[in-house]
This record gives C-alpha cells, structure tokens and sequence, in this order.
C-alpha cells in the first residue's frame, strides 16, 4: 500500500527526478498527465497502487486520484495468459501510446493501440512480482486503462487485471473518463502513461 502523500509539488518533482515530460501547456484545458504510482512494497492481488489525472489550466494545478492497480491480479500470477509468463508494466514513460477504444469490446477505456510498451514477464506462478531484466518483451500487449467490476469496488484484482492499469471505484473511473474525453476533445485522441514508483516521490 502507498504510504507517501501525494500531491502535485512532488509529482511534478518527481518528472524532473525520472525525466520524463511534464504536460505544462495550458492554452485549452484537459491537457491531461495520466499518471500510475506503483507502490514500492506492493502486496500481492490488492489495489495498492494509484491512478493519477494531473493536468494545469490558466497557471493552475488540478489533480484527481484514484485507488488502482498496476500489477497483475493473482489469477493471472498463477495461470497466465501467455505462455512466456504473466505480465508487469515496466516503470516508465510511454509517450503517445494509448486512445480511447473499447476494452475488450464492452466500454470505453485507455487502450495500447498507438506505439508498444514494455513489460516484464512473469512466468513462476507464485504470488511474488518478479521482474527480471532478462524477461523483458516491447510490443502490443494490450496493456490497457480500464475499471474493475461495472458496478462495485471490489477488494481484490484476481481476473481484472493480466497486467493492465486497473481503477478499482467505478466512480472514480467514470470521473477519469470524463476528463479523458474532454482531453480528446481539446487535445485529439493521443494518451501518453507515466508510471513511476512510490519512491520516486521521495
């Protein structure tokens, strides 16, 4: 679980700590910065993590958090998709690599449909996050932004997330996609993800 406060002055600290590009431009509004949090001592199939909408407009900050994974969930872990392992979003900068198009064809959400991303794979069907250099693959994995269940905010990840970005509060999701869709009203249908780690704030 993330025991770091967050708040924008150390996320924006924290771009300049990874280098990665901060979104300052704030002639239209929704220029959004989509941000995951990983926490740095992650617990195994829980929603540890935050999903983060940081965005500035006429000079100032506004941010909106949510309670999210971005590990995969323990069905996966022990019985994964693909047969080189479960998995695991490299931290990192993925620039201009997600739209808004259907999550496996039920609703809208932040798809990879633009550019690859990295991912580790986990192949030991244990319940620990290994993430080894050596098993690192770039591609389009379909390492999607989307919600847990349609109606509830379940406590657990199990089959919600095969390494995907998941928000865990449907309401908390259906905000982000408003903000998201005003985004690509301003901005054009073009999502860039940073995930960072919980200690990149300290």
């Amino acid at each position: 679980m993330i025991t770091t406060q967050i708040d924008i002055p150390k996320l924006i600290k924290s771009y300049n700590k990874t280098g990665h590009v901060l979104f300052e431009e704030d002639s239209k509004n929704f220029n959004l910065n989509i941000i995951g949090v990983r926490s740095q001592n992650p617990i195994t199939n829980q929603f540890n993590c935050k999903l983060i909408d940081l965005w500035k407009y006429e000079g100032c900050w506004n941010i909106f958090q949510m309670q999210a994974t971005t590990l995969p969930g323990l069905k996966w872990m022990e019985s994964p998709m693909n047969p080189d392992g479960c998995a695991i979003l490299k931290e990192g900068q993925y620039r201009s690599t997600y739209k808004i198009s259907n999550h496996n064809g039920k609703y809208e959400a932040l798809c990879q449909r633009l550019n690859d991303v990295d991912v580790f794979r986990d192949n030991d069907r244990d319940r620990e996050y290994d993430m080894i250099k050596g098993t690192l693959q770039s591609g389009m994995f379909g390492i999607n932004i989307h919600k847990a269940h349609e109606n509830y905010e379940l406590e657990t990840v199990n089959g919600y997330s095969a390494g995907c970005q998941v928000v865990q509060d449907p309401q908390d999701y259906l905000v982000h996609m408003t903000l998201v869709r005003q985004a690509r009203i301003n901005w054009g249908n073009s999502f860039t993800y940073t995930l960072i780690n919980e200690t990149d704030l300290n």
